[in-house]
């Protein structure tokens, strides 16, 4: 009989394809994707180091795990990811964990799961210059059989001093062109009407061949466009110091790319901005933000910010609000900052704003950002948009929900159609977060 493998995925996008590479080399080992965890064999948590809380969660997590175990001796609890990569050790201190796997050691995996023992916990959380997975069939797990996300490359070399990435997914290696074309090729002839290309900074991606060719990635977003007009692609997470002119206008000239850019600004103060080594000014993100719409005036931005950073004044603040008015961004993730252990700026610089300062300005950028959603969504009132279908409402069960091109969720009444067919929206009104929509006629 097969053994049942449990994965629980928690962060970004990049875990979400991480966990569909871990099923599929784990699923040609004989074990079958369960999403019972009372019947799974082995536990594995997916996880996140990006934020604070993120952790907490896993350690709360690991206690439930914990609890299996002990009605089930032989279940084997393994973390994967960025918090197994940053703690390893820490972990297997518990006494509840029996595996421990970094990002880059997925293919280990099956070796870990054999050599394991009750008084034998096993790790490997040694970082790679090469690992891509490029040659691994993810073993998709979206409930819909609509949208596909696929890695092109892994790691970072900003080193943003915030950040713990670079030193959870280790340095920055950009995956063969060919591989992930195929890949989007075969998850359309799936089925699949939607593929979103994924790396920490997509605009560094530069793959060199053996006889010096090279792909930046406009060329290889046009490629994947390439595929079939009928393939929505999308793609995550752009930096404001390399979004070039190429890519905005590759993405102009080709209908069925998404025109939506994630461009996380962190902080609208230059003075902030340099602490951060995000390597840009205010004014260079507004001149980007300029061409982005100059040459796709509908297309959509969001963004991520940081509240509190360290040393963070009160004009640091009102200079973040002010780009954010003179933005209008779509949508942002907001968050105040969380201090994480290892960087530079944990290493250089105290974290001396304190938290109820760091609350307040968050709510005030969450309260800015939600009217200018709505202002946002108000002004697509009575525009028509062509919507990828996803699914059926969460709140109703006779309307359909899906996304445009530029990433807003619309909501409509329908019953004919289904996920993964194309329809034409007509935009009756709005909520800050939703589109409500019918039918074009």
């Amino acid at each position: 009989m097969s053994k049942k493998l449990y994965i629980e995925t928690y962060g970004c996008q990049m875990n979400v394809g991480d966990s569909e590479v871990i099923f599929s080399i784990l699923g040609k080992e004989g074990y079958e994707r369960t999403e019972r965890i009372e019947e799974a064999d082995v536990i594995l948590a997916n996880t996140c180091s990006v934020r604070d809380n993120a952790e907490q969660r896993i350690w709360g997590r690991i206690e439930v795990f914990h609890k299996q175990k002990a009605t089930r001796p032989e279940v084997v609890v393994g973390i994967v990811g960025c918090m197994a990569e940053r703690l390893k050790d820490k972990l297997i201190e518990t006494g509840k964990v029996d595996i421990v796997a970094g990002p880059d050691s997925y293919r280990s995996l099956p070796q870990l799961l054999a050599d394991v023992t009750p008084d034998s916990p096993q790790i490997n959380v040694l970082l790679s210059h090469e690992e891509t997975y490029a040659d691994i069939v993810p073993l998709r797990t979206d409930r819909n059989g609509v949208s596909a996300v696929i890695s092109i490359m892994r790691g970072c070399n900003n080193v943003c001093s915030y950040c713990v990435v670079p030193y959870t997914r280790g340095a920055e290696r950009s995956r063969d062109p060919k591989t992930i074309i195929d890949e989007a090729a075969d998850v359309f002839s799936k089925g699949y009407k939607e593929v979103t290309l994924l790396g920490q900074n997509v605009d560094s991606y530069l793959w060199k061949g053996p006889d010096g060719e090279q792909v930046t990635f406009p060329q290889l977003l046009e490629s994947v466009a390439r595929i079939s007009p009928d393939l929505r692609v999308r793609f995550a997470t752009n930096h404001p110091k390399d979004i070039s002119d190429e890519l905005i206008s590759v993405m102009a000239r080709y209908e069925n790319i998404c025109e939506h850019i994630h461009l996380p600004v962190q902080s609208g103060s230059d003075r902030l901005l340099e602490k951060m080594r995000r390597r840009y000014t205010s004014a260079w993100y507004l001149e980007r933000v300029a061409r982005i719409r100059e040459a796709m005036p509908g297309c959509g931005i969001t963004t991520d910010v940081i509240a509190g950073f360290c040393s963070e004044t009160e004009e640091d603040h009102q200079d973040t609000l002010r780009l954010f008015r003179e933005v209008g961004f779509d949508y942002a993730y907001m968050f105040y900052y969380s201090e994480r252990p290892g960087t530079l700026a944990a290493r250089h610089y105290p974290d001396d704003v304190p938290l109820e300062v760091k609350t307040r300005r968050l709510n005030e950028i969450i309260a800015l950002q939600n009217e200018l959603s709505l202002e946002s969504n108000r002004r697509d009132i009575g525009k028509k948009f062509k919507v990828l279908v996803e699914g059926p409402s969460k709140k109703n069960s006779e309307e359909l929900c899906g996304r445009t091109g530029s990433n807003k969720m619309c909501v409509f009444p329908d019953t004919v159609h289904r996920s993964g067919d194309y329809v034409t929206v007509e935009v009756l009104s709005c909520t800050s977060a939703t589109l409500i929509c019918r039918l074009a006629e």
